[in-house]
């Protein structure tokens, strides 16, 4: 049985097709629950007193390429394991910096006095998406007793200059999931996370499930609060 397929953010070649050897890459611990996709036409207005001959309406006019782009959010946590054989850190940045540096400019093979960001491509599974760190936002929201960062999560944009057609994977052995598949757990009033993933049978995974919901005190759920149970891994 296969495992599950974690996303992963590499700076490309100069050819913009494999990954650069010896170049920047950043290991994603939690997959993005969504991804945001916008497409935009650059469109100006027409000159004032402008006519569409047809209508008689004023009508804008296409004058360039266009732009996609691609919006996610990633989650980090030192108190779960990281996927495959990535060495544990002691502190959250650790781990962040990995992809803050692939939107880091270097200067031009070219011209030293121009600097350039690396194309970096995000790829999951069949998901590919080419383009430039256009921002990234940052957030450290839980601390040690020592003010160390544990936990944050980054809000990254990718951008691309044309309208890109995402290509898409073979559908040969494609096993689709109907709505709702997803195992959610309602909390009852005064329950708790290690309450509901044991009566779950999952209570190795507590922790991870907390962390992947987002919840600081898992001692004290509101009532009412769903929980994806399928997102906690097991600690040894």
């Amino acid at each position: 049985m296969s495992g599950l397929v974690t996303a992963k953010l590499f700076e490309l070649d100069d050819k913009l097709e494999d990954e650069k050897s010896g170049g920047k890459r950043a290991s994603v611990q939690f997959n993005p629950e969504t991804l945001k996709v916008t497409y935009a036409n650059q469109i100006v207005d027409p000159p004032t007193g402008a006519s569409n001959p047809d209508n008689g309406s004023a009508k804008g006019q296409f004058v360039g390429a266009g732009s996609t782009r691609l919006a996610l959010q990633l989650w980090f946590d030192i108190n779960v394991p990281m996927p495959g054989s990535e060495p544990s850190v002691d502190d959250v940045r650790r781990l962040t910096q990995s992809v803050t540096q692939l939107m880091q400019p270097e200067a031009s093979a070219t011209d030293k006095q121009k600097y350039i960001p690396p194309v970096v491509r995000f790829e999951w599974g069949s998901f590919k998406f080419d383009g430039v760190i256009e921002s990234l936002e940052e957030t450290l929201d839980f601390f040690s007793e020592k003010g160390v960062p544990l936990r944050a999560s980054m809000a990254l944009v990718m951008s691309q200059q044309k309208i890109l057609i995402i290509p898409l994977g073979t559908a040969a052995g494609r096993q689709r999931k109907s709505p709702g598949a997803e195992p959610l757990a309602a909390a009852a009033q005064g329950s708790s996370v290690q309450g509901i993933a044991a009566a779950a049978g999952k209570g190795g995974n507590w922790q991870s499930i907390a962390s992947a919901n987002g919840i600081e005190n898992p001692r004290q759920l509101a009532a009412g609060q769903l929980l994806n149970l399928s997102t906690g891994r097991k600690r040894y």
